[in-house]
């Protein structure tokens, strides 16, 4: 199973987004560089939009994982995949039909992904999940970086990767939240092959090395 760290931007100083794209690349630097596009609606919190997402596609090659905490991802979502992001996921909870939303994120030309959130169960999902390349749980509630990761949520990770294991689901299923040095295993043993990291990155003296780091740790022997 292959490993994957998508550093969060929404650590890093938004003053200097180019740099601190730049600060995680490398050969054993970022997988995916994690965006949180948050609409102060769907979350109480707002960051940043489409004009910043393609001025960041175009100051790196690293692939944009877009994480859209925003209310109507119908109407919005796939402007985002026709902005080059290369995986855009949207949260359950913010739609009725989360699978036309999927293919049509797929259409736009980007890998869809489906969030849920803690409290939110797994099970009503999974007969969508073939609509998907990503599923993201949500280790803390979304909204805010900085919180203590949740893992009472792990075993939908573990359910997830049943699913893929047993050949019903081919999908990266994903954590985002309080992902560092002394949790990052414990979500890889439950499943997870995609880890997102926030101040445990961009806290660090060297992001890049910080993410080689994480990788490392991620390792299930």
């Amino acid at each position: 199973m292959e490993l994957y760290v998508a550093p969060s931007i929404l650590s890093a100083d938004f003053a200097r987004l180019a740099e601190a794209a730049q600060a995680v690349g490398g050969p054993t630097g970022a997988d995916w560089l994690h965006v949180d596009v948050m609409d102060y609606h769907f979350v109480p919190n707002l960051t940043l939009g489409l004009p910043v997402v393609k001025s960041i596609k175009a100051s790196t090659d690293i692939p944009l994982d877009c994480h859209l905490m925003i209310e109507d991802p119908g109407r919005w979502a796939p402007t985002y995949a026709e902005a080059g992001a290369h995986n855009v996921t949207f949260h359950a909870e913010a739609t009725d039909d989360p699978a036309a939303v999927g293919r049509d994120l797929r259409k736009a030309g980007a890998k869809a992904g489906l969030a849920i959130k803690p409290g939110t169960p797994l099970e009503p999902y999974l007969e969508i999940l073939k609509n998907f390349d990503t599923l993201l749980v949500m280790t803390v509630e979304p909204g805010f970086g900085g919180q203590e990761f949740m893992a009472e949520v792990l075993p939908k990770v573990t359910e997830a990767r049943k699913r893929v294991e047993t050949g019903h689901l081919d999908l990266r299923i994903e954590v985002d939240g309080g992902i560092n040095a002394d949790t990052i295993h414990a979500a890889a043993e439950a499943g997870a092959d995609t880890f997102v990291a926030g101040s445990a990155v961009y806290n660090a003296a060297d992001p890049a090395a910080a993410v080689a780091a994480l990788r490392a740790a991620a390792v299930v022997r």
